[in-house]
């Protein structure tokens, strides 16, 4: 399969990225994105683009791929609704249109997260714009579209957090986190099996597009 990858320079993209060129039918996987990945591997090719809510310079290179993979994402601390429902809403939604309209035969699997308010009503921000952007990913004209809603994501084989106070915390709480995973599996994921269970889902579907943590640690455990 040809994936495109959206967030791979992020935590959970890092993660994703390496288990997509570990795949034996993953032929390649395109990323885009602003920053540049030091990473080389004869599958992987890299797109560089400034602009992440004008694709059309892109359309030509954006055709014939089986599968995207949305991990970019922000943090909702410190904004205000319209400036995270801009980073959130808005990006997603220009981007998986333009996917839609070139690709119908796209599966489009997006990385939202636990606690995610399908009714858009909810009190908590994020949770909101979340639900916002789910529902519309629905409504657009894919093969499938699948939301991943992972709780706690652990970074193994050397993914790293952009962010410094997340990686120190996540270095700090290593050992923790390997038993967390363990013991509350309903809580805790790492980045192999989030990557894992997407390509699953890829490969087989799934019975509900909405994926809660319970059903990434199936479908991962499902892998061919």
């Amino acid at each position: 399969m040809r994936v495109l990858l959206f967030g791979a320079t992020g935590m959970v993209g890092q993660g994703v990225l390496r288990e997509c060129l570990l795949a034996s039918d993953v032929q390649e996987v395109v990323a885009v994105g602003r920053t540049p990945l030091t990473q080389e591997h004869d599958k992987l090719h890299q797109v560089l683009h400034t602009d992440m809510l004008d694709f059309q310079p892109l359309e030509n290179l954006l055709q014939g791929f089986d599968a995207c993979f949305f991990c970019l994402g922000v943090s909702s601390v410190g904004m205000d609704e319209a400036k995270y429902t801009h980073l959130t809403y808005d990006l997603t939604l220009v981007a998986a249109s333009t996917l839609a309209r070139l690709n119908p035969q796209m599966t489009f699997v997006y990385v939202s997260g636990a606690g995610t308010d399908s009714s858009e009503t909810g009190k908590v921000m994020w949770a909101r714009v979340k639900g916002k952007t789910e529902n519309a990913l629905l409504r657009l004209p894919f093969k499938a579209v699948y939301l991943f809603r992972p709780g706690i994501i652990q970074p193994l084989h050397g993914v790293r957090s952009k962010t410094p106070l997340y990686q120190s915390v996540y270095t700090l709480l290593g050992p923790l986190l390997t038993l967390a995973r363990r013991l509350w599996p309903a809580r805790v994921v790492s980045t192999e099996v989030l990557g894992q269970a997407m390509l699953t889902v890829v490969r087989q579907g799934n019975a509900q597009p909405v994926v809660e943590q319970v059903d990434i640690n199936r479908l991962a455990n499902e892998r061919v």
